[in-house]
């Protein structure tokens, strides 16, 4: 661990609505898939924390659920989760979408954030879509809004202007120690990642016709060493009976197909060969049931 006076280190907590783009900053900081991405709102669901070690800085950035009103039991636990890391970290990311405009959603987390002493950025993300003069009057329009300590323009698809918005971040957090081996770029488990990725081609693949009502439990994941390989067997679980027939496919060819690209990005991440194995599981309103939210990972004592 690095004891350097110097050193600094301090968390981040990258908040906004659904869909502005926050899993695609994370993964672009790390260099890592560790975040799902989705054209879909409210995919991530849990805390995602990302870390990128530099010579003399530590920056753990946690990935929220997007701030949204509420539908079931999942949905409250996906707001508690969001606005709770707002007293724990050093500095907020407020991201927003460069192409809408500030509407009922984004003044419901500026009301949040009033009551938070945290410093908080703003982030306009997506500025690879609008024109620059769009840009000034987004920002005078913002300014108006919140007290924000920085307004950084910024592409996480792209990579436009990534480093001036880090060296700002690094700017502002306090000294501290090195919490992460610098090899580490995430705190979660692999059991953890390798699940999302799953949901993830399960989201892509079945598009507007499965909606968030899908989880997905890695049952088993064994390495084996001699054929430098792994086994994985994960039970992706929907609410509904047709949402099964879907998932599976004719003949079985979308659980095939998700399981195909699935099987890809886990390799990547596990730098190893991996055997996957599929299931699909009807658990009806699961969303709205605490002991099926616990069992899936949703536990809100660790928030």
């Amino acid at each position: 661990m690095n004891k350097d006076k110097d050193y600094k280190s301090g968390f981040i907590s990258i908040i906004g609505r659904p869909n502005v783009g926050k899993s695609t900053f994370l993964n672009r900081v790390v260099g890592q898939k560790i975040a799902i991405m989705s054209d879909k709102p409210q995919t991530t669901r849990n805390k995602v924390q990302g870390v990128l070690t530099l010579n003399n800085a530590q920056m753990v950035f946690i990935d929220t659920p997007g701030i949204h009103k509420p539908k079931h039991r999942l949905g409250d636990f996906m707001m508690k989760v969001a606005q709770n890391t707002l007293k724990e970290v050093d500095l907020v990311l407020f991201m927003v979408n460069a192409e809408e405009g500030f509407g009922r959603g984004e003044e419901f987390i500026v009301e949040k954030l009033e009551n938070t002493r945290t410093p908080v950025f703003l982030i306009i993300n997506k500025i690879d879509l609008v024109h620059p003069d769009q840009l000034l009057k987004i920002i005078d329009g913002y300014k108006e809004k919140f007290d924000f300590k920085e307004i950084i323009p910024i592409s996480a698809l792209e990579g436009n202007n990534i480093e001036t918005l880090l060296g700002q971040i690094k700017a502002y957090l306090p000294e501290g120690p090195q919490y992460y081996p610098a090899d580490q770029v995430t705190d979660h488990p692999e059991r953890f990642i390798v699940s999302e990725l799953i949901r993830e081609k399960a989201l892509h693949l079945t598009r507007e016709e499965i909606p968030h009502s899908l989880a997905v439990m890695i049952e088993k994941m064994e390495r084996n060493p001699e054929k430098n390989n792994v086994h994985v067997m994960a039970t992706i679980i929907v609410e509904r009976d047709s949402q099964k027939g879907i998932i599976i496919g004719k003949q079985g060819s979308m659980l095939k197909e998700i399981g195909k690209r699935a099987r890809l990005d886990i390799e990547n991440l596990l730098g190893s060969k991996v055997f996957l194995e599929l299931w699909v599981k009807v658990q009806k309103d699961w969303r709205n049931r605490a002991s099926h939210l616990r069992d899936y990972g949703f536990r809100e004592d660790e928030y």
